[in-house]
């Protein structure tokens, strides 16, 4: 049994098993509640605790499907550049929302982590949670971060993004798609832009440009909070 967990096809197929479980279990009860990405992450840590698999044997396979964050995230250029005239059209609208968006961000974090005298780890670790997870990872490291609370936080971040975001384009009657595509990708990067897809492809687009944006944003702005 152990060779089997030591498989890194153990990993990859336990990965995929969950998350389409979770997607069913969201198309059957139609609720946002049911995010697939939770849903995953609650049963493969049931599995592993019922079962007593170590995390290293696990991992030998998500790490795998961990490098394709980064290229997964750079495919969302298809999108946005589908969408070059509204970008050419709204470059300066939003340029500053992404900067206002990532500033409020890291500023709030910021503040609460003083408020509750966080040390600086832990501050670095949690000012890039609204950022896409390989940027983020990367920022988190630079400043002394602890990076698995850094990927923790931006899982968290995002699918509070895809539940909640929706319904607060609805309370706040946001009409338009590029406004609310860029503050989905703004506030909840990937796992957010994934639901901001499915308002439209507009809406996708902008979600998808505000991850890139906001990730270089964040890059340099960091340095002002941790220095």
């Amino acid at each position: 049994m152990n060779e089997l967990w030591a498989s890194p096809f153990f990993g990859i197929a336990v990965s995929i098993l969950a998350f389409w479980i979770g997607v069913k279990l969201q198309e059957r009860l139609k609720s946002v509640l049911c995010n697939p990405l939770l849903i995953a992450i609650v049963l493969i840590a049931g599995l592993l605790s019922v079962f007593k698999i170590p995390y290293e044997s696990y991992n030998a396979g998500g790490a795998i499907i961990n490098m394709f964050l980064a290229p997964a995230t750079a495919c969302l250029a298809v999108s946005i550049y589908s969408k070059i005239q509204i970008l050419k059209e709204n470059w300066l609208p939003i340029v500053v929302g992404c900067t206002v968006g990532s500033v409020t961000s890291m500023g709030s974090v910021y503040l609460l982590c003083r408020l509750f005298r966080l040390d600086k780890a832990m501050t670095a670790s949690l000012i890039p949670k609204s950022i896409t997870t390989p940027i983020a990872v990367e920022v988190s490291a630079a400043h002394g971060g602890i990076v698995p609370v850094t990927v923790i936080a931006v899982i968290f971040t995002g699918i509070l993004g895809s539940i909640f975001a929706p319904l607060l384009i609805r309370i706040f009657q946001v009409k338009d798609p590029v406004a609310a595509g860029l503050s989905i990708g703004a506030c909840s990067h990937a796992v957010g832009t994934s639901r901001a897809v499915q308002l439209g492809e507009t809406q996708g687009a902008m979600s998808g440009l505000a991850i890139g944006i906001c990730g270089i944003i964040t890059v340099i702005v960091s340095m002002v909070f941790m220095y």
